[in-house]
């Protein structure tokens, strides 16, 4: 069965068993269920809370278990206010969510599918003035700024950006053009004193979620590696690991100040380590998120 075969056989076994939502506000007194079950496969848990994260719902406590090929997720949830969720709008927009293929919750705005654009990637090293030289040189250039998102973090730094061309409000399709916006923001990316490789790329934009690909990109830039110069003695998450080899899983224990999509990043982040969650717990306390995960290398999971 070669790759293609897998990719269809893999979408029917998801249409056949489409992900069954049920919400209850009647379970807890500050909070609303959402319950959602889905077929047991990698990414599935990243899916279900993008799709919550994007809808600006606060996850203030979360379950997750496998059962043979399901995997079971409850989610206590409020709204911004730390109110129950009334709008029966926003629970049709998670089952239509995550019933499509993409599962993405396009209202949002963190998805752009125009054709009339342009999509830049940048990754480099962070520094002061760095935002204002992008936008120069796109402005010289006659670009004109659909839409932007831009990370930092540990001295690397981040960007999705869609483009079109100041003078036909469209997509830019000269070659030369493209090639000369992506030879400047390299130069202005690069940095000598740093051994490591800004990255540009421009491509038609397809179907992305920008905060799971700058997630990638900033993991693909080791962002993780915190540089001696930034070391200093403010509180940081508590993170341990627990292997656990005669079970064939491991053992992740995070405690760290809650905020917003704290839980859509410590998701992303073990998804692109490439590993797969079977079990874990999330509970919010005050200022305090103390998250719970057992865990499995996806290539362990499919090989038992």
């Amino acid at each position: 069965m070669d790759d293609h075969d897998v990719d269809a056989y893999a979408k029917l076994l998801r249409r056949v068993n489409s992900p069954r939502v049920v919400v209850d506000n009647d379970a807890c007194e500050h909070a609303t269920v959402i319950q959602v079950d889905t077929v047991k496969r990698q990414g599935a848990l990243l899916e279900v809370v993008q799709v919550l994260t994007d809808l600006n719902l606060a996850i203030t406590k979360a379950y997750m278990s496998s059962d043979g090929v399901w995997f079971m997720n409850v989610f206590y949830v409020t709204d911004d206010h730390g109110n129950k969720i009334r709008d029966e709008g926003v629970f049709n927009c998670i089952e239509k969510a995550l019933e499509s293929d993409a599962c993405m919750v396009n209202s949002t705005g963190k998805i752009l599918l125009s054709k009339d654009h342009n999509l830049i990637e940048l990754t480099g090293t962070d520094r002061p003035g760095l935002l204002s030289e992008v936008c120069a040189v796109l402005t010289d250039l006659r670009c004109n700024v659909v839409n932007a998102e831009i990370w930092a973090h540990n001295a690397r730094a981040a960007a999705v950006i869609h483009i079109t061309d100041q003078s036909t409000g469209t997509a830019i399709e000269d070659p030369r053009k493209l090639s000369l916006i992506k030879k400047l923001l390299y130069n202005v990316l690069k940095d000598h004193g740093d051994f490591r490789t800004p990255i540009v790329s421009i491509s038609a934009p397809g179907e992305i979620h920008t905060g799971r690909r700058l997630h990638q990109m900033m993991f693909a830039a080791r962002d993780f590696e915190r540089p001696d110069s930034e070391i200093d003695g403010s509180v940081r998450p508590d993170v341990t690991v627990l292997d656990c080899p005669g079970r064939d899983y491991t053992v992740v224990t995070a405690t760290s100040i809650d905020r917003p999509k704290l839980l859509f990043d410590t998701v992303c982040t073990l998804t692109d380590m490439q590993y797969l969650v079977f079990h874990g717990a999330v509970v919010t306390d005050g200022k305090k998120s103390y998250q719970v995960s057992t865990l499995c290398l996806l290539v362990d999971f499919f090989s038992a």
